[in-house]
């Protein structure tokens, strides 16, 4: 569904993202991991059609990332992307005119699910209510793709588990969902694929169960083998 053909984003003379090829299919959760300034950002945004890759090609069912893709590929990005003089409530009417897959029934229902009212202004969100809004918003939309950037950052446990919860319900098979996150504990529990970049570049894109099976490691035994020497 979503292919990225030897990837390149340069700025300047760094190379953010560094010729990464990669399959990303429908039915999987895929949890994107690495440490700061590995990529993950830099390549979901590219795949969001929001940046251009310096070199190489990004493809959604075959055709090159564009503006008619974004009508089928939902991102949240970590900034904070609403007006201060916003409500919950403009929020969704923000989205619903923006895109036509956006469902406010079920905007509404994730509001409630994480105890969200549409009367509260942005404005006064603490970081994890934000938190909340941003991954209501986004999948409340009936997009193929979901990609989510950090979106466990500055959530308490409990709220972690009810958005897990959320996020869970619109992993079906015919959807694909992205995650980034630094929490590679949390994410554990939602994915089954899990995709490892190091300074720009692919390291791997693995089966956990497999992982788990054949290597006789989880995925965060895995995440410490492949980035511990490199962040003592």
């Amino acid at each position: 569904m979503l292919e990225s053909k030897s990837v390149t984003k340069m700025f300047g003379t760094l190379a953010a993202v560094d010729h990464i090829s990669l399959s990303l299919e429908k039915g999987h959760v895929y949890a994107m991991l690495g440490p700061n300034g590995s990529g993950k950002t830099t390549w979901m945004k590219m795949a969001a059609g929001l940046i251009k890759p310096t070199s190489g090609q990004i493809l959604f069912q075959g055709q090159p990332v564009n503006i008619e893709s974004r009508k089928h590929i939902a991102y949240m990005s970590t900034e904070p992307y609403f007006y201060s003089w916003m409500t919950v409530k403009d929020v969704g009417k923000y989205y619903a005119d923006f895109f036509d897959d956006f469902s406010y029934d079920s905007y509404l229902d994730l509001l409630r699910q994480m105890e969200l009212t549409e009367e509260m202004k942005t404005s006064t969100l603490s970081s994890g209510m934000m938190a909340k809004l941003k991954i209501a918003v986004t999948i409340a939309r009936d997009a193929q793709v979901y990609m989510l950037d950090e979106p466990f950052n500055g959530i308490d446990l409990l709220a972690r588990d009810e958005m897990r919860r959320c996020i869970l319900q619109y992993a079906t098979e015919e959807k694909l969902l992205l995650v980034s996150s630094h929490l590679v504990e949390e994410m554990e529990a939602v994915a089954d694929r899990a995709v490892f970049i190091q300074k720009g570049k692919l390291v791997e894109n693995v089966d956990l169960e497999e992982m788990r099976t054949e290597m006789g490691v989880s995925m965060a035994d895995r995440y410490r083998q492949i980035y511990g020497h490199t962040e003592e």
